[in-house]
């Protein structure tokens, strides 16, 4: 069973609808006992980073996600929530993440063309640099949907895909059990649905 965390942020609905369309099992919740229970972790997210990393420790889920993390439990987060997963983003201030992973969260303002849009929004293609578990049914060069204005940087080691939006963008991060898509698999089409069935696969590290 894959637990969807519910901390009031995300958009909880379409995410719950995609993985019933691959025959997985969820269930929406911020109840402690029920995410500890799970076979799976998805950290969904939009908005600003700070509100929703307040949000996780207001309603007692910072420290149960960290420590099913870390005890080798299959976690994945997705635009907002792949952003909280590294250690600090510079949203309107600097603020802590879960730090599962090293890396900053940072603004496209000022770091692509200027002739370019922010936020960026629509299709772009994935461009692999190491291989992931996620990727087991897609192939390098697939076309998934973003809806962001920050990128994760300086995070090499988890890094497994980009995107080019003026430079190339933190599209995929990969390392054990933490996986991360800063795009929207929901709303990726058929891709997006081989990528929610390859998370669905995940073992316990």
């Amino acid at each position: 069973m894959i637990a969807i965390i519910d901390y009031g942020v995300g958009n909880l609905f379409s995410l719950s609808c995609s993985f019933s369309a691959i025959g997985a099992e969820t269930v929406i919740t911020g109840d402690e006992a029920v995410i500890k229970a799970a076979d799976r972790l998805v950290l969904p997210g939009v908005g600003a980073f700070g509100d929703a990393a307040r949000k996780l420790r207001e309603c007692g889920l910072y420290d149960v996600i960290k420590r099913e993390a870390e005890n080798g439990k299959p976690l994945l987060g997705i635009c907002l929530g792949m952003q909280l997963l590294f250690e600090r983003s510079f949203e309107y201030g600097i603020h802590e993440g879960l730090s599962l992973l090293k890396g900053d969260i940072v603004p496209m303002e000022e770091r692509i063309d200027k002739s370019l849009k922010i936020p960026h929004i629509g299709w772009n293609k994935l461009k692999f640099t190491k291989d992931s578990p996620l990727f087991k049914y897609i192939n390098d060069g697939d076309f998934v949907y973003f809806v962001h204005s920050y990128f994760a940087e300086n995070c090499n080691d988890s890094l497994a895909a980009t995107t080019d939006y003026g430079k190339d963008l933190t599209a995929v991060v990969s390392k054990g059990n933490i996986f991360g898509c800063q795009f929207h698999p929901e709303k990726s089409g058929e891709t997006g649905l081989k990528i929610l069935r390859a998370f669905c696969e995940m073992e316990r590290v």
